[in-house]
């Protein structure tokens, strides 16, 4: 009887292609992107050039049309290598999904296209006073003569700058709250978008973070997703699905870590033997092999229940975030704890690892706000 927690052939030659890629063209570089605080063009251009940037694009647009499993995949190999150029694909998603959700024929092909060619694509949902509660939102679309008129600012914004599409989240109607609230897609070079400061973080410093402002943006009425007022909602049944991309990318990250001090502890020794054969570290690697297949299984789990769109979808994305994210901060940290003192500096990618972990905790909902979302989602 063929095991039910195997996965497809398919799925493992697409890992061990991205894996080669990882190794040979993204690793390499990445403790100076880290270090230098730049884009990681090198991984840009090979995921690319693999059709791996945006690989989720439908093949009738250009792209690989790879399904969620088959994204989850791809990220968490990229982020074993380098967590920053990860979010190449998973901003990828995160912001173009709406799109694919919500919009037109006419729209996905306008957009959709240039994305499968490279273009990028944002999601501005945050803002300074609205992070958990993101329908506190200030930012506004007021109707004009064939448009809409934006106004406003969002924080947080992933690959701002270098993505060339975005999909805003603006408020349309204030007396309605949420319901007021609609989608549109703003491009790069519409006039009125501005960037503000690279944000200065503790990790995934190649991937640059900074507030998106909209000064009076006019937007034809073509660039609203879906109807009037929907947006919130679209917005949260996008994060169901992107939300499996971040336990993607944290297993990816303790994967990393583990191999990194699995290897070490192998190599180092003390009082005339490998320190992996004393029980102390045997067990703290047990511990983070033993969570990081939890972490997998649930992940991968939730990514077949995405592609699905199967009624708990969004207990299962809740909980493969909080879990594997969790699980990556306790991986990592036990990591550089095995290195001890060579996991406290740049010399080994533990400590740049650790530092990329503990974002994801915390972007595209806090783990606390993960628990609430379980909590009101709890299978029946």
């Amino acid at each position: 009887m063929d095991s039910l927690f195997s996965l497809p052939a398919e799925y493992q030659a697409l890992r061990e292609s991205v894996r080669a890629l990882a190794d040979s063209k993204i690793a390499p570089a990445a403790r100076e992107v880290d270090e230098q605080a730049r884009y990681p063009r090198e991984a840009a251009q090979a995921l690319q050039g693999a059709g791996l940037a945006a690989a989720h694009v439908p093949e009738e647009f250009g792209g690989e049309g790879a399904d969620a499993l088959g994204v989850v995949i791809i990220i968490e190999e990229v982020a074993r290598a380098c967590g920053a150029s990860s979010l190449i694909p998973a901003v990828n998603k995160l912001g173009s999904l709406p799109l694919v959700l919500a919009g037109n024929s006419e729209q996905k092909k306008r957009w959709l296209t240039p994305l499968a060619k490279g273009s990028g694509f944002s999601y501005c949902l945050s803002e300074s006073e609205a992070g958990s509660d993101a329908a506190a939102m200030r930012t506004k679309a007021v109707k004009g003569d064939g448009g809409w008129i934006l106004s406003g600012s969002k924080k947080w914004i992933s690959n701002a700058g270098e993505s060339e599409f975005y999909t805003v989240l603006a408020s349309t109607d204030a007396t309605k709250g949420a319901k007021g609230i609609s989608a549109f897609v703003v491009e790069k070079s519409d006039k009125g978008v501005s960037f503000g400061a690279h944000e200065k973080k503790m990790g995934f410093r190649g991937s640059p973070t900074r507030e998106v402002y909209f000064d009076e943006v006019f937007l034809p009425d073509d660039r609203m997703l879906g109807d009037e007022g929907t947006g919130f909602a679209l917005a949260m049944k996008t994060l169901d699905h992107t939300r499996i991309t971040i336990a993607a990318q944290a297993l990816g990250i303790a994967q990393g870590a583990f191999e990194v001090a699995t290897e070490y502890a192998h190599q180092r020794k003390q009082f005339g033997k490998a320190i992996f054969d004393f029980q102390a570290i045997q067990f703290m690697l047990a511990d983070m092999a033993m969570k990081i297949e939890a972490a997998r299984q649930l992940t991968y789990a939730a990514a077949v229940k995405s592609e699905n769109s199967e009624s708990d979808l969004t207990f299962f994305s809740a909980a493969s975030k909080c879990y594997a994210t969790d699980v990556a901060m306790e991986v990592t940290t036990n990591a550089v704890q095995v290195l001890g003192g060579y996991g406290y500096v740049s010399d080994y990618p533990v400590e740049r690892m650790m530092r990329d972990a503990k974002l994801t905790q915390i972007y595209e909902g806090t783990n606390q706000v993960q628990r609430i979302v379980m909590a009101r989602n709890l299978p029946k």
